[in-house]
């Protein structure tokens, strides 16, 4: 009995993906803890599930309960909880904080976890890719490093911050060559967001639940790693050369959120994105700040190029905005590539989709006011996906201009045109993050290729 009052009692609070993570890395095998629940935010359809016993190890022979965030004092009281670990991302600090309080008045600890205890080390190099925000441009960039070192011979593997919206025991690890895989594993609109455009280009995706084991199949089939943050976590792995995002149409997102501010004070490179888009006093503030915060990083500047598959569809028509829907929600931004590919191709008339939402689009607009009259790709599962398509079916409008990195048109009947919005990553000026890369190359991957 005296050793059972001296084990913690842990609840995780989290949105499916860093909390599961930390709870493998930090707690599965310690038995002087006991995690007792994880909390869900964020994500439809995630509470009321279990962390099952196959991945929760031998220690949770009947796994490990998900609940609402919502009930957390209750489960604080009700399981003597020593312990709440805050486990989520993209979070202002005021928000956290909230958290932590409510965690204080049910009497236990706030903790939050650092890289030291959960990166894992890996014997491949690892570029890790990582932002301020949620929708600064980690994925276009990770593209660009990606085909930067395939170009120098080097097999890559991409590996995506988790979003395991499924069944847990099957999404343990993920490997994702062709689109046929997305397909087989029911991949939802979120996850489609981040992964096509790496298979697009000939990337090997690796993604999942359980690091310790995807790391292990991902180095059996690559030469370096590229960390592909979510959110604005900080990276899963240890990192060789950390590169952040920080995006200039949001200058003063540098110190506010969690875990941004921390990713941009320990980041190697700094990328102020978006000076193509962005006032030049924004960019300017932005590298300011950003200097202040890291000043042993290196600063580049990057352009986010925007592009349209058949701009002669949306010149003079109207038009609805479909943009990447976590940019939009988590991000925080009420417009993206869409709408400036939608107006430099000289639409008449961007369209309000709120006027013809179904009633699932109509509550994501509720929960995200800022959106504005700009349509977030969602489908976090089946009926929502529907709803989008519904949504476009009933809108008055000729044309649908769809900035989300997946083909919309692959997976909803809009009844209507949908051109693709298309982004990437250029370099802006000296230094490059070519530069670094190509540094990178020479240096730590040519060290491991001679060991």
């Amino acid at each position: 009995m005296a050793h059972e009052n001296r084990v913690r009692r842990i609840v995780i609070v989290g949105a499916a993906g860093r909390d599961f993570h930390n709870f493998n890395v930090a707690f599965r095998d310690d038995w002087s803890a006991r995690v007792v629940a994880f909390t869900a935010t964020q994500i439809p359809g995630i509470s009321g599930r279990q962390y099952p016993p196959e991945l929760a190890g031998p220690l949770y022979p009947k796994g490990i309960p998900i609940f609402d965030e919502s009930e957390l004092e209750e489960i604080c009281r009700r399981e003597h909880v020593t312990d709440v670990v805050f486990s989520y991302s993209d979070i202002d600090h005021a928000t956290v904080m909230h958290v932590g309080s409510r965690a204080l008045a049910a009497g236990a600890n706030f903790v939050l976890l650092g890289p030291q205890a959960t990166q894992i080390k890996t014997r491949k190099p690892v570029i890790a890719v990582s932002a301020a925000r949620t929708g600064c441009g980690k994925s276009q960039t990770s593209r660009f490093v990606s085909r930067r070192l395939r170009d120098a011979g080097l097999k890559v593997a991409v590996l995506r911050h988790p979003m395991p919206y499924g069944d847990l025991l099957a999404e343990r690890v993920q490997r994702f060559a062709t689109m046929a895989d997305l397909d087989a594993a029911r991949c939802t609109a979120e996850e489609r967001e981040e992964y096509e455009p790496h298979l697009e280009i000939g990337n090997l995706v690796f993604a999942g639940v359980d690091y310790a084991a995807i790391v292990a199949a991902a180095e059996r089939e690559c030469d370096v790693l590229i960390w592909d943050g979510g959110n604005n976590d900080f990276p899963f792995l240890v990192p060789d050369l950390h590169v952040a995002i920080a995006d200039a149409l949001r200058p003063d997102h540098v110190d506010t959120h969690h875990p941004g501010e921390a990713v941009l004070r320990m980041a190697d490179v700094i990328v102020v994105n978006k000076v193509d888009s962005a006032a030049d006093a924004d960019v300017q503030r932005l590298a300011d700040a950003v200097r202040a915060l890291n000043p042993k990083a290196h600063i580049v500047r990057a352009a986010s190029p925007v592009s349209l598959d058949k701009p002669e569809l949306v010149a003079g028509k109207r038009a609805i905005v479909v943009e990447d829907g976590p940019t939009l929600t988590h991000g925080g931004m009420s417009y993206g590539a869409g709408y400036v590919a939608a107006v430099q191709a000289g639409a008449a008339h961007i369209v309000d989709p709120r006027s013809f939402a179904t009633p699932e689009i109509a509550a994501v607009y509720a929960k995200y006011p800022h959106i504005g009259r700009i349509l977030p790709c969602v489908g976090y599962d089946d009926a929502q996906l529907a709803a989008l398509g519904e949504t476009l079916r009933r809108a008055e409008c000729d044309v649908v201009v769809s900035a989300s990195p997946i083909d919309l048109a692959a997976r909803v009947d809009a009844g209507k045109p949908i051109v693709r919005a298309r982004y990437d990553y250029a370099d802006a000026g000296e230094p490059a993050l070519g530069q670094f890369v190509g540094a990178f190359i020479a240096e730590r991957v040519r060290e491991t290729a001679n060991r």
